[in-house]
């Protein structure tokens, strides 16, 4: 759901915008994205000129600065380590461009072998370019502290950059010895990027075959909302035959990133495995710790409680887990027009502030947005920041479900957050995860609460509360599972050597288990889903951003209902700090603090609370 960097969506090489894709029974016309306005095609002079220029600027910048960072920092206002740092910002923009152009082209259509070949040139050609950059952070850390804070007393330009000095400072107990580093970077190529793109290019080969139709696997994940329960059944058994045809492949994947994760990790020094990840996220550990802690302790009150309501509301008396996400039979089986959804999602924003909406629409109106559903596309949906002299894209699968109207509202929400950010630059653009989703998941309940308002018939209303928790459940009961199931296979691949299909699929159907509860009943074939969530291997350890953000709305959005005035005004400011500031410091204007234990628990009793008014519905 969130940005994978290097990775995104479609484009016809030889067009500058695209035509709206066929419609499909319902949707209405889809929109396709135009990426012009990063390169006009795949062929481009100006991408060949750019992957030179990178080349070129990056090798002059070695030699410009190289050896020479800490004079700089000691010549107080006659200083030059400000203009270096705009120097390396400029290369990164540059850079930035490129690889958002060959990532977004490439997630349009994996099985295209021009896109593929372009995206995999651009990965080796800037790997090399950026090699003559992995100098500049290493030696701007080895200058004494007191020197930087003496240099950025005295030199205007480099106190601009303070917040992302002082964040790469950071990273100083963990850095290795320049040779080593630049190893590591070069070798990324071959290692971790190349099993991301194998993953890639195998997930958006297979199909599933459910009543003689071969199907994507989003198309077969959609039918697990199917209001047929013999439907979901079918599609649910499809997906677990492929997914164990291909067993061998995605268990290497794991075993290998595991041990690639491990190796690093041992060299730099982290002593927890998903240490790295909070460092990255500019969190501690003992935030996410208790986050962690306070959803699991929870399992019986939300999701346990919920599952087993839901059974009886579809006369079960157990889910099977291809139920789960089932529609209910108050719940409207019409499809959503594209047309509906985008009012809905601009309505439920210029309702909290016409600026959002403005902005929101620039995503419509300028083919910023990618949505149908087309054979070779990356599965999911996300937003893609790209650069800050361009503008974000996002990417969906649109198929006219309620979710998928959710979906668009979460992704708009992280495309005004970057639109927002943007401002920051290149280098302080950039939000660390946990903050990341506050956007995306704040204009999701935006939507929501817009429509529940306009709800008054009592069994529609019951449809769409069901629907909310389903989702708060999947955003933090599941994401938190799946931070467990990391954990444990990690942890385990380190004591014990590689890991079999089997071992991995035990520990998936351990911790399921132990979050969806007795009213779920886990059966043969699930063993095998772990293999598709993207998240495990793009991003390790990523998934805890989600229950991050979603119990982070749920105090937010309290803080709004209580006291709107001047809500929106903070808001905006937190958006607009892009990765200027430590989530203490945005969250203090709204009174919140994540690091308080009773944070957590107040953001679950949002969900508990939605639980028991659906209780009192039911009755």
């Amino acid at each position: 759901m969130a940005h994978i960097p290097g990775t995104g969506a479609h484009h016809a090489a030889t067009e500058a915008a695209l035509a709206s894709a066929p419609a499909e029974t319902g949707l209405g016309d889809l929109p396709e994205w135009d990426l012009s306005d990063l390169y006009p095609a795949l062929d481009a002079p100006e991408l060949v000129r750019d992957l030179d220029r990178a080349a070129a600027e990056a090798a002059g910048f070695e030699t410009a600065w190289k050896g020479k960072l800490a004079d700089e920092a000691g010549k107080g206002p006659s200083g030059r380590l400000g203009e270096a740092v705009a120097a390396y910002e400029a290369l990164e923009e540059l850079m930035g461009r490129i690889v958002s152009y060959a990532g977004l082209l490439y997630a349009g259509d994996t099985s295209d072998p021009k896109r593929a070949k372009l995206y995999g040139d651009v990965q080796e050609k800037l790997t090399d370019a950026s090699a003559h950059l992995i100098f500049f952070t290493l030696e701007l850390n080895k200058i004494d502290d007191a020197l930087i804070d003496a240099a950025l007393a005295a030199d205007a330009t480099l106190a601009r950059y303070r917040p992302w000095v002082l964040d790469i400072r950071r990273d100083k107990p963990f850095q290795l010895e320049d040779r080593i580093e630049q190893l590591f970077h070069e070798k990324s190529v071959t290692g971790r990027g190349a099993w991301n793109r194998l993953f890639d290019e195998t997930m958006t080969s297979l199909r599933f075959t459910v009543d003689g139709e071969e199907l994507a696997l989003e198309q077969t994940l959609n039918l697990l909302q199917d209001a047929d329960g013999e439907k979901r059944r079918r599609a649910a058994e499809a997906l677990s035959e492929t997914f164990r045809n291909n067993l061998r492949v995605f268990t290497l994947i794991t075993n290998t990133l595991a041990k690639d994760k491990e190796i690093s990790d041992r060299w730099r020094g982290f002593d927890d495995i998903a240490a790295s990840r909070h460092l990255a996220n500019r969190v501690e550990q003992k935030v996410v710790d208790a986050l962690a802690a306070a959803v699991r302790e929870a399992y019986p009150c939300l999701s346990h409680r919920y599952y087993a309501m839901k059974a009886r509301w579809l006369g079960m008396e157990r889910l099977s887990h291809w139920d789960r996400n089932a529609p209910l039979p108050e719940t409207p089986q019409a499809v959503i027009g594209w047309a509906e959804a985008r009012k809905t999602v601009l309505d439920a924003y210029s309702g909290f502030a016409p600026e959002m909406a403005e902005i929101a629409d620039r995503f419509f109106t300028q083919n910023w947005i990618d949505a149908p559903v087309r054979p070779g596309k990356s599965p999911g949906a996300f937003a893609h920041p790209t650069v800050p002299s361009a503008h974000p894209y996002l990417l969906l699968n649109y198929q006219g479900k309620p979710r998928d109207v959710m979906t668009l509202a979460h992704e708009m929400g992280h495309g005004i957050h970057q639109v927002l950010a943007a401002r920051q630059g290149a280098l302080m653009a950039p939000t660390p995860l946990t903050l990341a989703e506050t956007a995306s998941v704040f204009g999701e309940m935006l939507t929501f609460q817009s429509l529940l308002a306009q709800t008054t018939e009592p069994r529609e209303r019951k449809a769409m509360l069901a629907q909310k928790v389903e989702d708060m459940l999947n955003t933090v009961v599941r994401q938190i599972a799946f931070y467990e199931f990391e954990r444990r296979v990690h942890t385990k691949r380190r004591s014990d050597g590689e890991l079999t299909s089997d071992q991995i699929g035990a520990l998936w159907l351990e911790v399921q288990a132990e979050c969806l509860g007795p009213a779920v009943h886990l059966r043969e074939g699930y063993e095998t889903f772990w293999a598709y969530i993207p998240h495990f291997i793009h991003s390790p350890f990523y998934v805890y951003a989600y229950a991050f953000g979603d119990c982070l709305v749920n105090s937010l959005f309290a803080v709004y209902r209580q006291a709107p005035d001047g809500f929106q005004d903070k808001y905006f400011a937190m958006l607009e700090a892009g990765g200027t500031k430590h989530h203490s410091e945005l969250l203090q204007p709204f009174g919140l603090d994540a690091a308080d234990p009773d944070f957590w628990s107040k953001g679950l009793s949002v969900i508990e609370g939605l639980i028991d008014e659906l209780e009192a519905l039911d009755g």
